[in-house]
């Protein structure tokens, strides 16, 4: 009899793995991950925007609709946070695509050396931002910092200069701050993509007279076309998303020179303990990175074309 319930079971599971219900039940804890992950904050933080939530004043709490909204039109820090934070994504990410690609470069010739020049430049990269931010704070500390002293010793400055604590150099020292700690990601990626690049392309180029700036120009980047797009796109989401490296350096000051979207946000949670404002803040942040993810599908199309 056991044998016979034996030989039952094991055909109704055979018949099951032959059937797209199968499929299903392999799938099911992972969509049930993926809902209790990424479907319900999402979700939960639409729901936010539009109910009033505040720690301090527990009355107040209940829905609002469209007010959070209406009111981030005419706040002026939002709008001074947007346009550092246009400010901070685009220039962060020229400057290390540029010195990403020039890293990659290198170490794609296999020179002696090369393989020390690659750990020395992922170090950064290994840094949490926490870590890096705080080694930063102290190298262009205006009193003990090391780069303010040799500035003054090559006659660069004329007295130590208190680099996050002037509106007029804050954004962009952080900028390079950034830059540096960042670069790594695009030199990397930049380096597996140079990797599957075919040298036969390289030496039929240079036999047809073609110079190095030419090889770059029609071989290099088109062939790269589809690796910046991802790396720039994924870059882009990280730098919106991520304000720990300026909380640590500026916390959005002074006044609000290096105030961006994401710290904003995350200062109007924790320190005002609005939540609803901030949940309306996060969507509108999250509106603006889903542009960017269909500018992103649709250059990967045009790159498979």
């Amino acid at each position: 009899m056991n044998s016979i319930l034996r030989r039952g079971l094991l055909t109704k599971i055979s018949d099951l793995s032959e059937t797209r219900y199968w499929v299903g039940l392999l799938l099911f804890p992972s969509l049930i991950l993926l809902i209790l992950v990424v479907a319900y904050p999402t979700l939960y933080g639409f729901v936010l925007s539009i109910r009033e939530m505040r720690l301090t004043r527990p009355g107040l709490n209940g829905w609002v609709g469209p007010k959070h909204y209406l009111a981030i039109l005419s706040d002026r820090i939002f709008w001074i946070s947007l346009k550092n934070t246009v400010i901070w994504v685009t220039s962060a990410i020229a400057i290390e695509v540029t010195l990403g690609f020039a890293a990659a470069l290198a170490l794609n010739r296999n020179l002696p050396g090369t393989r020390i020049f690659g750990v020395l430049i992922l170090l950064p990269y290994f840094l949490p931002n926490v870590v890096a931010g705080h080694m930063w704070a102290l190298l262009l500390d205006p009193r003990l910092g090391v780069i303010n002293d040799l500035l003054v010793r090559l006659g660069v400055l004329s007295a130590y200069k208190a680099w996050f604590a002037d509106p007029t150099t804050a954004l962009a020292a952080t900028i390079l701050v950034e830059a540096w700690h960042g670069f790594p990601f695009f030199a990397l990626l930049f380096l597996a993509g140079l990797k599957g690049i075919p040298e036969d392309l390289y030496k039929a180029a240079a036999v047809d007279g073609a110079g190095v700036a030419q090889q770059f120009r029609l071989i290099t980047v088109p062939m790269l076309k589809t690796v910046i797009t991802a790396a720039v796109i994924l870059r882009v989401i990280s730098l919106v998303n991520s304000p720990d490296l300026l909380l640590v350096l500026t916390g959005g000051g002074p006044g609000n020179a290096t105030q961006v979207l994401s710290l904003y946000a995350f200062q109007t949670a924790y320190r005002e303990f609005n939540f609803g404002y901030a949940g309306a803040l996060s969507v509108v942040m999250f509106i603006i990175l889903m542009a960017f993810a269909i500018l992103y599908i649709r250059f990967t199309r045009v790159a498979k074309e």
